[in-house]
C-alpha cells in the first residue's frame, strides 16, 4: 500500500488557502480515481484506489497541519508501510513560486511545519516529499496571513493547472519511478504566477 497525504488544514475557512495545496492535489488525484476523500482513518479523511501497480490510499489529516505527524504515524503503522518507500507527502512551499514543484525522497523540512511533524513523529526525513511552490509574482510581507488567506480569483486558472501537474507528478512517481518524475517535474514551469 503507497500512502499519498496531501498537508492542511480541515475547516471550511481554509479550503482553498495556499497552505492546503497538500489537500487540493490529493482532492484531484481522488477525482481521477473517481473516489472520494471521506471515509475516517488514523485521525485523517481517506479513499482507496489504484495507481498502475499499487494499490493507494489517499490522505488529509485532520489534526491541523502542525499535528500532521500524528497521523500519518497511524497510517504508516496500520498499513505497515516503509516511509521511504511507500509515503509521498505533498506540502506548500512559500520559498517557490507559484506552478514551481520539487520532488524529493529525502531532505529537511525548510521550516514547514506540517514536515517537521511527521519527522518528528516517524523518526525519519526518508520519505518522498512533493513541495508545491505557492508564492506570488511579488513579495509577501506576512507570510502566514498570505498562506491562510483564500486564492483570489485572478489566480484560479494558474492554481488549477498547478494541481493537475502536481496530481501528474505523483502518478509519474508511482508508475515509472522517481528518476523519471523528478527529471520531468523538478524544472521551472510554464505558469506565469496572478497577481
Amino acid at each position: 500500500m503507497k500512502l499519498i497525504v496531501g498537508l492542511g488544514n480541515p475547516g471550511i475557512e481554509y479550503a482553498f488557502t495556499p497552505h492546503n495545496m497538500g489537500f487540493l492535489v490529493v482532492d484531484r488525484l481522488a477525482d481521477q480515481l473517481g473516489a472520494k476523500v471521506s471515509n475516517r482513518r488514523c485521525k485523517a479523511l481517506t479513499a482507496a484506489g489504484r495507481m498502475g501497480e499499487h494499490e493507494v490510499l489517499l490522505a488529509k489529516p485532520e489534526t491541523f497541519m502542525n499535528l500532521s505527524g500524528m497521523s500519518v504515524r497511524e497510517l504508516a503503522a496500520k498499513y505497515d508501510a516503509d516511509p521511504a518507500a511507500d509515503l509521498v507527502v505533498i506540502a506548500d512551499e512559500l520559498d517557490l513560486p507559484l506552478g514551481t514543484l520539487r520532488l524529493k525522497p529525502h531532505g529537511g523540512s525548510a521550516g514547514h511545519h506540517g514536515l517537521e511533524s511527521i519527522m518528528g513523529a516517524l523518526g525519519t526525513n526518508e520519505f518522498w516529499r512533493l513541495r508545491v511552490g505557492i508564492a506570488p509574482g511579488h513579495d509577501v510581507r506576512d507570510g502566514a496571513r498570505f498562506v491562510l488567506s483564500p486564492w483570489k480569483k485572478s489566480q484560479y486558472r494558474a492554481v488549477d493547472e498547478v494541481l493537475e501537474r502536481a496530481a501528474e507528478a505523483v502518478r509519474v512517481l508511482l508508475t515509472e519511478g522517481g528518476a523519471a518524475a523528478m527529471n520531468r517535474f523538478n524544472r521551472k514551469p510554464d505558469i506565469a504566477p496572478a497577481q
